[in-house]
Order: structure tokens, then sequence, then C-alpha cells
């Protein structure tokens, strides 16, 4: 073979391969930029598209003065990309440092590229890390000096931390925003939809580094923020309260304690607080027990604090009247040819009338009412007054209480329930049911939120003709009595505060103070404990004219050699409360022979 033929087969399998190549990378472009060019498109697009959320400013809650309860702070979250920065900005570290609050020797660390390395998940190659986190909580005036150092590679991420001024005060009432931006509980849960805002978005360009370039933004939705709440509670009441309530862990140590007050007339709350408690800027280091609205979740037997039910029942039936006696030495009383065995008393009675029953708190009176009234309608009045079920707290979780049906009855329920006992009730049960006799007969839906706001402070739900609309205006649940019985009931809650009567502690010289105290055994191991109770006092004052209602339970008070009656573990508290309260509000001494209240029209327009 010649020599010619092996260079001409030679340079034939050169062009062959020549034009193989050729025509394997034009099948690839092909594959590429026709076949595959979708698919591509929206990876380069995914890839150099950036869409940055504009986080939405929280709203803030305030107390019914405007006083500041919770709010949100913008922070900027500041990082470095190590493989961005450039030798010459070295000279600015130490003045970077000092306004990052971090050493100059972790700066320099995090500034070099040459760690700024991660291995992928195959473990075959590096990926390079192309953020480092210096400081979370830069503020804004701060970050402004960061900028103007001009460092390269130095950026920022605005975001807004909730914080809560008060610390732990009215915890159970505001609740919590977590780390996640989750609301978890109190008004911040349940006012979420108007608190919450509407997050903006910025839609732009990044070159290969990632940077974004800001001459490519296409759109930007600024951010809308959240609309303030205001509520009815008032932060010096609530002050008020909490103070007093650690007066009460102080001295008695008690399992856990509850105290509400409120205007009876709007069943506005005005000062809310339950032991044990937390600080909401710290909620992660408190336990899941004292994150619980007790006023609401938990359950305990009223006591006699039950007996203003059936003494209501029995004077708006007709069936007594305030002289009306009854035996209350014997032990046993016949209902229907049986011998039922009566409660005990704390002291010995005779023969007590109606208005001593209920004055001297007498287990044995309460049950000659109870049989009197008779099962069905002790029952139908006991859930008149709102026990058995949920009291329309607007939020925290709240049950309903247990009050069994009649039909669920034993033989003993009959004489046993008018004394508080056989019925289970929340301490915003027992404070409204209170708040109804203050309030002329009709039983209220506690309210806590008084109106929403927007930035300037102006309402946001507005009518054709430009007024307020509040929605969260208070609302009457039901009439329970009649106004003339209520009259009644009040005058006798008088004269429990008055000498001779169960609760002459919470007396107030020039003020007619009316009130129920309750003391209970609890239930340990399936049986009543001569060790262990619930005292309770609650009340409302001025009796004629009721401005303030007032509720003080605690549970389990630690008293060597002594009963927690309510007179001694609750009572004391009411009276301080009060004391202050007068002081605040500015309640003028009681004027003799004053009509007793009825709730009418504008006598709603309590708050500012």
């Amino acid at each position: 073979m010649s020599e010619g033929f092996i260079s001409a087969f030679r340079l034939g399998i050169v062009c062959v391969g020549v034009l193989a190549g050729f025509g394997g990378f034009g099948a690839k472009l092909v594959h590429l930029q026709v076949i595959q060019r979708d698919e591509l498109v929206k990876t380069v697009e995914k890839a150099r598209k950036r869409v940055v959320v504009l986080n939405a400013r929280r709203g803030s809650i305030l107390d019914v003065h405007g006083n500041l309860m919770a709010t949100s702070q913008s922070f900027i979250e500041v990082g470095v990309d190590p493989h961005s920065t450039i030798e010459e900005d070295a000279t600015k570290f130490p003045e970077l440092a000092a306004l990052l609050k971090v050493s100059v020797e972790d700066l320099v660390a995090a500034f070099d590229p040459e760690t700024a390395f991660r291995k992928s998940k195959n473990g075959k190659e590096a990926k390079r890390i192309r953020w480092r986190k210096l400081n979370e909580t830069v503020g804004e005036e701060t970050y402004d000096r960061i900028r103007k150092l001009g460092v390269k590679g130095i950026y920022g991420n605005r975001s807004f931390r909730r914080t809560y001024p008060g610390g732990s005060l009215a915890a159970h009432v505001l609740g919590y925003v977590n780390r996640e931006g989750t609301p978890t509980s109190g008004v911040e849960q349940y006012m979420d939809f108007y608190l919450r805002g509407q997050d903006g978005w910025r839609e732009s360009e990044r070159d290969g580094r990632r940077r974004e370039l800001a001459q490519f933004r296409s759109s930007e939705i600024s951010s809308v923020a959240g609309y303030s709440i205001i509520l009815s509670v008032d932060m010096v009441v609530q002050h008020i309260v909490e103070r007093e309530l650690e007066k009460i862990v102080e001295e008695f140590n008690p399992k856990g304690a509850t105290v509400i007050v409120s205007d009876p007339l709007t069943g506005y709350i005005m000062g809310l607080a339950n032991y044990p408690s937390f600080d909401l800027n710290y909620y992660n280091k408190a336990d899941i027990a004292s994150q619980r609205n007790i006023a609401v979740t938990d359950i305990l037997e009223p006591g006699s604090t039950f007996k203003i039910v059936v003494a209501s029942a029995v004077l708006e039936e007709s069936l007594v009247t305030l002289d009306t006696e009854f035996n209350c030495g014997s032990n046993v009383i016949w209902v229907k040819g049986k011998a039922l065995r009566l409660p005990r008393d704390s002291h010995d009675h005779g023969t007590m009338s109606v208005s001593e029953i209920v004055t001297k708190s007498s287990n044995r009176g309460a049950a000659h009412l109870g049989v009197l009234l008779g099962e069905d309608r002790l029952y139908q009045y006991a859930r008149a007054f709102g026990f058995g079920e949920k009291t329309q707290f607007p939020f925290g979780g709240e049950v309903r209480g247990i009050l069994h049906p009649v039909k669920k009855w034993d033989g003993l329920t009959i004489t046993r329930l008018p004394m508080g006992h056989a019925v289970s009730a929340t301490p915003m049960q027992i404070h409204f049911a209170m708040s109804t006799i203050a309030n002329g007969g009709i039983l209220m839906k506690p309210q806590i939120v008084y109106q929403i706001v927007n930035e300037e402070g102006d309402p946001v739900f507005m009518n054709d003709n430009g007024v307020a609309v509040l929605p969260f205006e208070p609302r009457q649940k039901r009439r329970v009595i009649s106004r003339e019985t209520a009259h009644t009931m009040a005058k006798l809650l008088t004269d429990v505060v008055a000498p001779g009567g169960t609760a002459t502690g919470a007396a107030i010289k020039g003020f007619e103070v009316a009130g129920k105290t309750g003391t209970t055994q609890k239930i340990i191991d399936g049986r009543y404990s001569s060790s262990h109770h619930v005292g309770s006092f609650s009340g409302f004052f001025p009796a004629s004219s009721p401005r303030v209602a007032i509720t003080v339970i605690v549970d389990d008070a630690q008293i060597k050699g002594r009963i927690a009656y309510g007179s001694t573990v609750a009572v004391p508290s009411f009276k301080v409360i009060s004391e202050q309260l007068i002081q605040y509000l500015g309640i003028s001494p009681t004027e003799s022979k004053k009509t007793y209240a009825s709730i009418d029209g504008d006598r709603y327009d309590r708050l500012p």
C-alpha cells in the first residue's frame, strides 16, 4: 500500500472526526436551544431572580389610655459574604467591630475567604459559604452607620422582634409571639388577623456572586403595617392587681391564685392576673403551667359564693321574704318522704331568716332554700347565672365548668349544690355571676378588646357618616333576675360585709361594699380534704351604683394550724385593691339612701 493512500486515509479519518465533532456539537446545541430550552430558561431565571419578602410591622397592643403593652422593634440581621470582601477594608475593622459589638479577632475570622467553604453532600467538592452572621439585632441607626463605612460584602436583612415593655405584666391577657412569628395565646393570637399586617415583596435579579442588581428591580410592593389594638385593661389597675397578687403569694404560698377586676355594667375587664405567671420576653424559659390563663382554664368548686344563685332564685320566684325563717339547727330535712342529711355549718345555728342565711353564710340554710326551690328550678337558675357554660371570654382556652343535668343528680345534690358543692366553675364564671347582681340582674359577656385603630390612632371601622363603629361594645347575654331582686340581693350582700357578716374585713368606711366569701374543701384522692381549701371573695362597690367588681381566689393557701377561709386569704386583698381603686378612679363616698343601679343606655359609656 502506497504512502499516498495511507495519507489520504488518515486525512479522511480526521475529516470524519471533525465533522462528527461538529455534528455532535450542533446536536447538543439543538438539544439545549430547542428541546431543553424552556427548562433551562426557567433554571437560569430561578438562579438570577431574587424575591425579597418585605416583612410588615406588627401592630401594637395598648391599654385603655394608650399606654404601650406590646410592640414590634425593628432589627437588622447583619452578615458578610467572605468571598466578596477586599483587603483594603481591613483598616475599617476596628470601627465596624465596635458597631457590631464583636471582637476584631472574630470579625477577621468571619471575613476570611479561605475558611468559607463547606463540603457538598457527596463530599467530593467544596461549596462557598456566602453568608456569615455577625449580629442579628442591629438597630436602624447603627446599620446606617455601618453602611456609611462602605465595607464590601456587608449586608443586612430587616426583621421585627416582638417586645413587651411590662415583662410579665398582663402576661395571660397579652399572650406572645414566638421566634417563628407565630402568635400562641392571648390577644396576640385572638387579634392576629388585625395585628399582623400584610407583608410586601421586591423582585429583582442577582449576579453570579448572588448580589442584588438594583438596576434590574422589576417590581416592588410595600408592606402594610398591622393595626393596633386598644384593650379595656388599665395598666394602673393591672399594676395594682399584680402587686397585691405578689403579696398573696409571699404570705400564703398558694398553689395558684387569680384576681379579676371589671366594670360590672359593661363587662369590660380592667385587670386580670394569675399566679403562677411568666415574663413574656422570656416565654421560652417558662413552663406550660405558668402560661395557662387559669381564670378561664381551671375549675374549682365555688363554695359559698354560689349561694347568691339559690338566694336570688327563691326571692325571684316569691317563695320567701327576707324574714322567712328555717330551722338550721337540725341536721336532717325531709324531702319526698325521705330524710336527707344536711351539710355541716362552721357554727351552730338555730332558726335563721333568709337574710341571716346569706349574711352568716349558712350551709344548712342554703340547703333549705334549694329544697324549697326544687331540682329543676335550681338547675335552671344555675345555668342562667352562667354556670355550666362558657362566659364567652374571647380567648385563652376557656372551659365550661361542670354542672350536671338533674337526671344525673344523686340524692344529696339538692342539698349540696346550693352551698357550691357538686358544681365546678372557672374564676371568670364566679366573677360574672356576682357581676350579674351588680348589673341589675343582667349577665354580661366579658370584653377585653375595646377598639382597633390604625397607625394614626383613628378607628378603622367607620360608617358612611365618618362615625367610628365599635365592634366590641358591651353585650348582654340575658336577664337572669329582675332589677328588684338584684336590688334586694345587693343590699343583702352589703350585710355580709357589715358587722355580724362573714366578710367584715372588706368594709371600707364611707362606701357601700357588697360581696360574698367562699371557702371550699378541695377533693384530694377522690375525697374532700380537711387541710386543702380554696378561699375566695367576690364583690362590688359602691353597691347602690356599682363602678367596680373584684374577685379574689386563692387556691390551697398554706396557713399553719388554721383553715384558709376566704375571709382570711381573699378578703384582705379585696380591700387593699378596692381602696387603691377608689383613689385612682376617683370614686366618691356613697350618699345615703341612694337608688340602686339598673342597666340602662348610656351607663355603658365608661371608657375614653
